[in-house]
């Protein structure tokens, strides 16, 4: 019996890579996502694999786009094994610049949406004793990040959710991860207005390798997911350092 997983912001970048991992290893897939066409395109690609591929499309800030994912998961005859939330964006710059309308959009994305699809999924997934909850955090969970203050602070939401709720589910037979990558090459930095070609190679993981980390440590059970040993450095030292040392620093970073 196959797995079925549903994938959001599947339309590209590290949702479009696990879409075809998950694919490739034998799930069933359903395709969430604004932009229809990217998602037919992406079941047209993996035809080929021989899964069942469902394509639905909806805009998560909407309330008909996330109703209609959760009752697509609440599903009893169709069920779905994995949910990866990974839709969500970004914006950069100072907050007191910033269209207000823009950041409250990225909180209902990011945090709300994200809520809800978890507890669609956790409510069927408990009762059946089995399943898996991928939420796409980010490196910036774990300290404040002056320039993309809203972005971090819905991270470290993400991030903080889904470890109480691995512990409460302790036995329970559901997974839960927090996956956290720090810089990938993906379309999200051109769409939110990120400067970030000042970084150095060593900075960025193609999408590929976060996805992989992903799924090897879902395996495992591990809850929060930091693929990539530079990112695991930054994450030990925003642990290990003065907060306010820290948010000073990457002030100036971006400063400059």
């Amino acid at each position: 019996m196959s797995t079925r997983a549903l994938v959001t912001g599947a339309s590209s970048g590290i949702g479009e890579t696990f879409a075809r991992r998950l694919a490739a290893r034998g799930d069933d897939l359903v395709l969430v996502a604004r932009r229809e066409d990217r998602l037919h395109a992406l079941a047209d690609d993996l035809a080929p694999s021989g899964v069942d591929v469902e394509v639905l499309a909806a805009d998560l800030t909407t309330e008909d786009g996330l109703t209609a994912v959760e009752h697509r998961l609440a599903s009893a005859t169709e069920p779905v094994d994995v949910l990866v939330n990974n839709a969500g964006f970004g914006t950069s710059g100072p907050f007191a610049e910033m269209a207000l309308e823009r950041e409250l959009e990225m909180i209902e994305l990011n945090v709300v949406a994200l809520v809800r699809l978890t507890r669609a999924a956790l409510d069927v997934m408990t009762e059946r004793g089995a399943g898996a909850i991928v939420n796409v955090s980010s490196l910036a969970s774990f300290q404040a990040l002056p320039r993309t203050a809203v972005y971090a602070a819905t991270k470290a939401f993400v991030t903080s959710f889904t470890e109480a709720l691995a512990e409460e589910g302790r036995g329970s037979g559901v997974r839960l991860q927090a996956l956290c990558p720090g810089m990938t090459r993906t379309e999200f930095h051109a769409v939110g207005s990120w400067d970030v070609d000042w970084l150095p190679g060593i900075a960025w993981q193609s999408s590929e390798k976060v996805v992989d980390a992903s799924l090897a440590a879902l395996e495992s059970g591990r809850v929060v997911v930091i693929p990539g040993l530079v990112n695991k450095l930054a994450a030990t030292a925003s642990w290990l350092l003065p907060r306010k040392l820290v948010t000073l620093l990457v002030g100036a970073t971006v400063r400059r």
